[in-house]
This record gives structure tokens, C-alpha cells and sequence, in this order.
């Protein structure tokens, strides 16, 4: 039983992480890198996400990690390999970085730190669309 679960979260995980593109104008996507499975910037950042996993959903935000030919998505702790080509996201010298993608499959934001949970809230909520939900959400 357990291979089945593994063999079907490495299918979705698979399929899911090659095309970014596919989650426009439905998920906000938030992509953290880095060159170092280990490394504290990651987890540090993890640590922060994981503690506003209401926040992330209410502003439909999906998290993707990469390390170098690896991925996984949002909490998840098993990484797979990716064909994605990155390059457009993030210089190969780029220890970490985190990049913000809209609805709409632009970058909203880019940044080579950690990113406290307030400043990604604050970016997605003065987003035009974001206010419209909010807005519909409060009628």
C-alpha cells in the first residue's frame, strides 16, 4: 500500500511541477530556490510559511522548492526531478532567492533572503486582483 501512495504522489508531483504555466489565473505561486537541500535559509523560510497555511490559501498561493534538479510542492518532504528550466526565475550564482508569481503568470516580486509571511501578505494583498477578492469575499 505504501508504494501505491508513494508511486501516486511521485505521478501528481511530477506532472504538476513541470508547467507552472497551468496554474494562471488560478493559483499565486511562490517558488523558493536554493543550491542546498540543508541549507538554514530554506528552512528557516519553510519554518515561516508553514506557521500560515490559512493565510496561503486564502490568497491561493502555492509553494514550489527547488534545488538544482529537485522539487517539491508546498509542505511536502519528498523532492522529485525536474525538467523545468529555470533560468528566467533565477541565476545559477543565486543561493537562494524567492520569486513571487501572480494570477496572472507575471513576477510580482523577486528577492535573495528570507521572507517574513507579513511582507508576502502585504505584496499579495495590494495586488488589484487580490483586492477584488477580498472584496467579493466581504459581501
Amino acid at each position: 500500500m505504501k508504494i501505491i501512495v508513494v508511486f501516486f504522489m511521485f505521478f501528481i508531483l511530477t506532472s504538476m511541477g513541470q508547467n507552472l504555466e497551468k496554474h494562471q489565473w488560478k493559483n499565486r505561486i511562490l517558488l523558493v530556490f536554493t543550491n542546498d537541500l540543508k541549507s538554514e535559509k530554506l528552512q528557516k523560510q519553510i519554518e515561516i510559511l508553514s506557521k500560515e497555511k490559512e493565510g496561503l490559501k486564502d490568497r491561493k498561493l502555492i509553494i514550489y522548492r527547488f534545488s538544482k534538479y529537485l522539487f517539491t510542492i508546498n509542505f511536502n518532504t519528498v523532492w522529485f526531478s525536474s525538467t523545468l528550466d529555470l533560468n528566467k526565475y533565477k541565476k545559477e550564482s543565486d543561493n537562494f532567492k524567492v520569486v513571487l508569481i501572480g494570477l496572472d503568470g507575471n513576477v510580482k516580486m523577486k528577492v535573495n533572503d528570507i521572507l517574513s509571511a507579513e511582507k508576502l501578505f502585504s505584496i499579495i494583498d495590494g495586488m488589484p486582483m487580490r483586492s477584488r477578492e477580498i472584496n467579493i469575499k466581504n459581501k
